[in-house]
């Protein structure tokens, strides 16, 4: 049971008051990611008095994460995120409904996973686990608010439930993708924006005048510049390419993994055909039947399908072998 006055300042708020604190404490959110954007996603929803969380997240703790995720210690080193993050986050609001996944979300499982929630947060940090959560909450009619991060700048937006979807706004992937791995991160940075996916959360659940979904948000804090717009009514792309899971793959599909053998040395499914990406442009593969580019992170089979659609090929999907 919440006691109220711990929110005694927000409900003071006339977007707020007794009624929209009551809309947070029925409230059921999942937060896809508990690290460096889902850290204070979950610490601000917390205590905002959300009534209830999932979490998701297979990852452990690791030391050189611990600038941009609050949420841990270097005690916790090696410990599964969402335990820790499920101890952290019961000292700070008591009251809370926990529900903590140490699992990948993907296109197996995203069904599931979304069937039981208000509103879905987007913290993962992967492309794949983005168009994937994009696709199945614009089916389903629910809110999604996605976030990305890196360096010194970002962006989050508000998707679905009625707004365009994420694939709207960003229907290609980029021709190289970095990570805070490999490039870097500020970690006030990924605080301002984590902050910012949990405000909206908060505006998308109380109704408020600015409505979250159908916004983008921008920040470049290396230049200290902010920018934002409004997507509403912004066309879905018609070539659209769904990443989909290759756990039973039909009878007549074939599955192609675009990476080599010195990468994967088995390939993703057994009977599954090994091309490499810069062999795309001239394999002779099956028209007749659906195809599944399959890589790491969907990168590369993005890139393979956008190939293969200029030589014709209709019927293509992706599969990152990191997302279920």
């Amino acid at each position: 049971m919440q006691d109220l006055s711990a929110f005694a300042r927000q409900i003071a708020l006339p977007e707020v008051g007794d009624a929209g604190q009551r809309r947070l404490a029925q409230a059921h959110v999942l937060v896809v990611g508990a690290g460096g954007l889902g850290c204070p996603v979950l610490m601000y929803l917390a205590t905002a008095g959300i009534g209830t969380l999932t979490v998701m997240d297979p990852d452990r703790v690791e030391a050189t994460n611990l600038h941009r995720q609050p949420l841990y210690s270097p005690c916790e080193v090696g410990a599964l995120k969402v335990e820790a993050a499920a101890s952290a986050l019961r000292r700070l609001a008591p009251a809370l409904r926990l529900h903590a996944l140490p699992a990948a979300l993907g296109a197996s499982n995203v069904a599931q996973r979304i069937a039981d929630v208000d509103l879905v947060v987007d913290a993962a940090d992967s492309f794949a686990v983005s168009y994937i959560l994009s696709d199945a909450c614009f089916q389903a009619g629910k809110v999604l608010i996605s976030a990305s991060v890196l360096g010194t700048a970002g962006y989050v937006g508000g998707y679905c439930g009625g707004a365009p979807s994420l694939r709207a706004v960003f229907p290609d992937l980029p021709e190289r993708a970095a990570t805070c791995a490999s490039a870097g991160v500020m970690g006030p940075v990924v605080g301002m924006i984590g902050a910012a996916q949990a405000q909206l959360v908060l505006q998308q659940i109380l109704a408020t005048t600015a409505p979250a979904a159908g916004q983008l948000l921008s920040f470049d804090m290396g230049q200290l510049k902010t920018a934002g717009f409004r997507f509403d009514g912004t066309p879905e792309p018609a070539d659209a390419l769904p990443f989909v899971s290759v756990s039973h793959p039909a009878q007549d599909q074939l599955v192609v993994d675009l990476r080599p053998e010195r990468e994967a040395p088995e390939t993703v499914v057994q009977g599954a055909q090994r091309i490499l990406p810069e062999e795309i442009a001239t394999a002779e593969l099956p028209r007749g039947r659906p195809l599944i580019l399959a890589c790491a992170s969907g990168l590369r089979a993005w890139q393979a399908a956008r190939v293969l659609q200029t030589r014709g090929y209709v019927d293509l999907s992706l599969h990152a072998v990191t997302a279920p």
